[in-house]
């Protein structure tokens, strides 16, 4: 008998339902996220995850902007501390040390984006996941940082990419995947080389096609049709993500396919 794979998920009849009622209603239990990223142009991403987090039920959520946002988010945004950055704005490799003490505190991190192009960034980001070994999940720009040099991804475990069909095609490209993924392929043949990709790569990966979020952990698929636009999905899906999965931790499949149950917002 052929091994099952692919699992299919609508809004109104979930795949782990169990999970659904089995949430922590005490904010005590409900696990601590932090979430990493904005520039000095730019921190729409992690107040947008900030805002998901909470809506996604975390108990705490706690924000890491570069100290070039301090005037400006300063009194905006609430729970939020800074890291040293650049001259230009970005997260500078000095942040290193602010990084692991905030994600030590934490039970799993996420890197929501809005970086920045900066070379020092990517070391920073490098040495950051090749230092902290526990739940990290990354999306928006912070894929396109690993996407360039994937191999820290290849040296742990614990790793979501929520990332475009393109960044996708880009990683699958740097990682030398034998397959060709394309935008025209058939939702089927999507799925069995998902489930082979997450066979391969040590890399829990939730992406989206034509209508379809798509998850793969470990040879496992699910696919949730949602009618988000192709543009903004990405940081509310990261964020719920990260809620779910810190709160089940060794259900990765489960937690992040359920996560999908909620609509995800702008």
């Amino acid at each position: 008998m052929d091994r099952i794979y692919w699992h299919k998920q609508t809004a109104g009849q979930p795949l782990f339902p169990d999970l659904l009622w089995s949430r922590p209603e005490n904010k005590s239990l409900a696990g601590k996220l932090l979430i990493i990223g904005g520039n000095l142009h730019g921190f729409a991403a992690p107040a947008e995850a900030y805002a998901n987090a909470l809506k996604a039920g975390i108990g705490v959520a706690h924000v890491l902007l570069p100290d070039s946002l301090r005037k400006t988010m300063g009194k905006v945004l609430e729970n939020c501390d800074f890291a040293p950055s650049t001259p230009s704005g970005s997260f500078g490799q000095k942040a290193l040390d602010e990084w692991l003490a905030s994600s030590h505190w934490a039970n799993a991190v996420l890197i929501a984006g809005d970086l920045g192009r900066n070379s020092e960034t990517a070391i920073l980001l490098e040495k950051f996941l090749t230092k902290y070994p526990e739940l990290v999940t990354l999306t928006k720009d912070a894929v396109d940082y690993v996407t360039t040099n994937p191999q820290p991804l290849l040296t742990r475990t614990n790793t979501t990419l929520v990332l475009s069909f393109a960044q996708l095609q880009k990683l699958a490209s740097a990682l030398k995947y034998p397959q060709a993924l394309t935008f025209d392929m058939p939702l089927t043949r999507l799925v069995e080389l998902l489930s082979d990709f997450s066979q391969s790569y040590p890399l829990n990966i939730i992406t989206k096609h034509l209508d379809q979020i798509i998850v793969a952990v470990d040879g496992q698929v699910s696919t949730t049709k949602q009618d988000s636009d192709p543009e903004i999905w990405r940081v509310g899906a990261a964020a719920k993500a990260s809620v779910w999965w810190l709160q089940n931790p060794i259900k990765t499949f489960e937690a992040l396919t359920a996560s999908l149950c909620e609509k995800l917002d702008r």
